[in-house]
């Protein structure tokens, strides 16, 4: 038995208490799903938000996509399983205590020493993380709490060490000396794609140097420089490679070596550069293959060394600003070019720039072959495991960006100078600095001090597919087992575009290396949200929505919507609260209909009779029957091939075009038992197909329908009635209504009035008969009507045709006064002509076209398009008077 639907639908009074009941159902585990032994598995990680984020409409969006896909599989008889968890987020997390310490207490971490300050960031962490995923359930997401995860939880730090041992045994990570990204804020190494990169405009100083005069955007290097280098095919410098010279400085003359590389651009200044090997990533790699010795001047705070004289302890930029001086007083500036365009590169997380220093780090080669890879690096394995296909990316353009990155990666970086994280399980023997140990577990002993730093936070989370699944404990001796080997490979991992290199690259080397195959099948990238202008939300920019502000206004299931309609995948999607407010007006609609049907059809009905169908009957369950076929352009088929928006817009195109505009007024109509059957048929499974986009609503008018089971484990539907045709009957009645409703609006007839209307119908004299009192009813104004298959025209009528019939004639009879009617016509013709004239005369004015902002012409153009078209309709109905 139903429960009357209240008049409006109220979000706020009904979503907590719904989720409540789907988590207290236990469904969001796959383990309590009822299911056969065999169901497939269908596996979602969670990207895992940094435990200081609050949620944003990223997230939301994030969470949208992925809920949708989890609600659709576990309704089509998968064993869904949706993973949660947090990222420790090391860096940020750090900076983010750090600010507030220095704060509220006037201290910096070094004030209170490692494990103080630590304390202090897991009692951040503890409020931090709760609020996050308090917000997450706010989006409706159902994921298994019970396998909630943490990066930096016991299990995952057993995984991390497991990891970190097991590649260094076999020679895939190692510590070594090189040139290193360098944070002086973070005080801490960067990952190449951490860097960010900033269009900016610079100096470009052109330095006399020896015999050279060299362009440089950064003199205060000269201190370090141990080279020049050309272009081998450099002809202007060909008899000076391997020369030395001594070169005057403002610390003294120098001794640089000239060496030829194939790395320097021969149209860069005057072709020869001065090489600084210990502080850019070039001039290390030319050092390195022409044996060139390396100078450091520049420390890990930006500043200037001790070696650098009267300069040391100055900024790198006050560097430069005295050197250029003394250089100028020297005569070593031949001119200074501004408005040089260059990229600076700064740090991902505060914003400043980095500085290129040589340091002893922890590496891991992406470049070794490996035997359990088949001989293979980490990187070729990455690279062919897209290249075949075995990974697919939506859209497949991220395919070629992809292997095009990993075509290019130098051995990654994995120590930070940090205190927050997964700590390196190395430790150093202070007896003797060459004795080092690496171990899941401390070593005995007390001569044992442990590396300092800390992992980066990528190592940690590009483990997250299997980590989450139970690694190691669920793989032995190269098999898999318990969740590792139910849910592993994942069937998609569901992320923006911006962190592909940052984060996807990591997971599917490290999948590789440690269970020996992909993290998950599909990589489906999302874009940016924007705001309405297509601009990147800000604070700053005051064009920003907070998604709890408007799910507490419009209701999640709005929020959602306005996420997933309009989006594709690896494009970016704008958002406003306009749109949002469309959308809570969309889901007021749904329940709106729900609620005529369920004061209709009260009660749970039997199996629908086929041969009791009426025409209005046979065109919904046509239409209904499009949806879930398994036909490329079903929305079933839609939401297999991640085409979520244009699956949406078939269900509403349904909900608002056939069942409510049409079927439902002309069930109004229908005296049958069997409309009740259709209708009830029809709206609980548009409510189950609406369920993935729209959870909160849906299980609500579930409810309310007297259903006892929850609809989020109701099963996808399929084709079970079919009622013999198309629906094309309905569709000519359709058609005819149509017909009329417009030649009353074009001839303005006013919309209370009753017209008579004469139908011949040529051969569907039948048909159109025994559909008479839907065409009368459904808000056409005909008063009488009269059908046959052919006849005379009557007096005093217009004719009107019919879409797509041409045998079929309509006549609206005494609608209008003729000549009155004509005489309007000829008027309104005359004035557009007119128009239309002086239009295109100011068009083919050359001095207008020519002069004229482009904006303005276009505006003409389409103002001439516009009435033309008026003209034509107008045309139209004289010559039906």
């Amino acid at each position: 038995m139903n429960k009357e639907l209240p008049k409006a639908y109220e979000p706020g009074l009904y979503e907590d208490e719904i989720y409540k009941r789907w988590e207290e159902s236990g469904f969001f585990n796959p383990d309590n799903l009822d299911l056969p032994a065999d169901a497939p598995g269908y596996t979602i990680v969670l990207p895992p938000p940094n435990i200081t984020d609050k949620l944003h409409l990223g997230h939301a969006s994030m969470l949208a996509i992925e809920d949708l896909l989890i609600r659709y599989y576990r309704m089509r008889g998968y064993r869904a399983l949706w993973l949660p968890g947090t990222d420790h987020a090391a860096i940020a997390t750090q900076n983010v205590v750090e600010k507030k310490l220095f704060k509220e207490d006037g201290k910096t971490r070094h004030d209170l020493g490692r494990e103080k300050f630590l304390e202090k960031v897991w009692e951040f962490l503890r409020i931090t993380q709760t609020t996050i995923l308090k917000q997450t359930r706010k989006m409706g997401s159902s994921l298994d709490w019970s396998r909630t995860a943490f990066t930096l939880d016991e299990q995952r730090e057993k995984a991390v060490r497991k990891m970190f041992v097991d590649m260094y045994n076999e020679g895939v990570i190692y510590r070594g000396e090189r040139i290193v990204n360098w944070c002086p804020r973070c005080h801490s190494t960067l990952a190449d794609d951490e860097v960010e990169y900033k269009e900016t405009k610079s100096k470009l100083y052109w330095i006399k140097y020896g015999p050279f005069v060299l362009a440089t955007t950064r003199p205060e290097t000269k201190l370090g420089d141990t080279a020049v280098a050309v272009h081998p095919g450099d002809k202007r410098y060909k008899d000076m490679v391997g020369k030395e010279y001594m070169i005057p400085g403002v610390l003294g003359e120098f001794k640089v070596k000239v060496i030829a590389d194939h790395h320097v651009d021969p149209e860069f200044g005057s072709g020869a550069v001065k090489v600084t090997p210990a502080h850019s990533f070039a001039d290390n790699e030319m050092a390195r293959r022409n044996n060139i010795p390396w100078k450091q001047i520049i420390n890990e705070d930006g500043r200037m060394m001790d070696n650098c004289g009267k300069y040391a302890g100055l900024t790198t930029v006050e560097a430069r600003e005295e050197i250029v001086a003394d250089m100028e007083k020297m005569g070593l500036i031949d001119h200074i070019e501004e408005g040089y365009e260059n990229k600076l590169s700064v740090c991902y997380r505060c914003d400043t720039p980095i500085e290129p220093l040589p340091s002893k780090q922890w590496f891991v080669s992406v470049d070794k072959k490996l035997p359990r890879l088949g001989n293979m690096s980490l990187k070729e394995k990455a690279i062919e495991a897209a290249k075949k296909g075995e990974i697919k990316f939506i859209p497949d353009r991220f395919e070629k960006r992809f292997v095009n990155w990993m075509g290019n990666l130098h051995d990654w970086c994995i120590s930070r100078q940090i205190w927050f994280g997964h700590r390196i399980p190395v430790w150093y023997n202070s007896r003797n600095v060459d004795d080092i140990y690496v171990g899941e577990n401390p070593p005995e002993g007390e001569d044992w001090e442990q590396d300092p730093d800390s992992l980066d936070t990528w190592f940690s989370s590009g483990m997250w597919t299997f980590s989450t699944l139970g690694w190691p404990d669920t793989f032995k001796d190269g098999k898999k087992s318990g969740d590792l080997a139910r849910f592993h490979p994942t069937q998609v991992l569901e992320t923006g575009y911006e962190i592909l290199t940052l984060w996807v690259s990591r997971m599917i080397m490290m999948s590789f290396f440690a269970v020996g195959e992909k993290p998950f099948d599909t990589v489906y990238l999302h874009g940016m949200v924007l705001d309405k202008n297509g601009k990147k939300m800000s604070k700053s920019k005051g064009n920003g929505i907070d998604p709890l502000d408007v799910i507490a206004k419009y209701g999640t299931d709005a929020v959602r919507l306005s996420l997933l309609i309009g989006s594709t995948p690896g494009n970016d999607v704008r958002i406003f609260e306009e749109k949002i407010e469309g959308d809570r007006n969309f889901v007021n609609k749904l329940w709106n209909v729900a609620r005529f049907i369920l004061q209709t059809a009260d009660e749970n009905t039997t199996e629908i009779e086929l041969k009791n169908l009426t025409l209005a009957d046979k065109w919904i369950m046509a239409h209904f029957n499009a949806l879930v076929d398994k036909n490329a352009t079903s929305a079933t088929k839609f939401l297999s091939n991640y085409n979520f928006s244009i699956a949406a817009e078939l269900l509403r195109t349904f909900t608002y075009d056939y069942l409510a505009d049409w079927y439902l007024e002309a069930a109004k109509f229908d005296k049958s038992t069997e409309k009740v059957k259709v209708l009830r048929y029809v709206l609980e499974n548009l409510l189950i197909l609406w369920h993935p986009f729209i959870p909160f609503v849906t299980e609500k008018i579930w409810e309310l329908m007297g259903k006892e089971k929850l609809l989020m484990v109701e099963k996808w539907p399929e084709i079970k009635y079919d009622p013999g045709n198309n629906g094309d009957d309905f569709e000519l009645i359709k058609n005819i209504v149509i017909a009329i409703r417009n030649a009353r609006a074009e001839n303005k007839i006013e919309p209370g009035r009753k017209i008579d209307a004469v139908i011949y119908t040529g051969n569907n004299k039948d048909l159109i008969e025994s559909q008479s009192e839907i065409i009368k009813g459904l808000r056409t104004g005909i008063g009488k009507l009269t059908i046959a298959k052919d006849g005379d025209e009557p007096d005093d009528s217009i004719c009107i045709s019919v879409k797509g019939v041409s045998n079929m004639d309509i006549y609206l009879v005494g609608a209008i006064d003729k000549d009155k009617e004509k005489k309007r016509l000829e008027k309104e013709i005359a004035n557009l002509e007119k128009l239309i004239a002086g239009t295109e005369k100011k068009l083919a004015n050359e001095e207008f076209t020519s002069k004229a902002p482009p904006a303005v012409v276009e505006k003409e153009h389409s103002n001439l398009h516009a009435r033309k078209n008026d003209l034509t309709k107008l045309l139209i109905q004289l010559k039906q008077l």
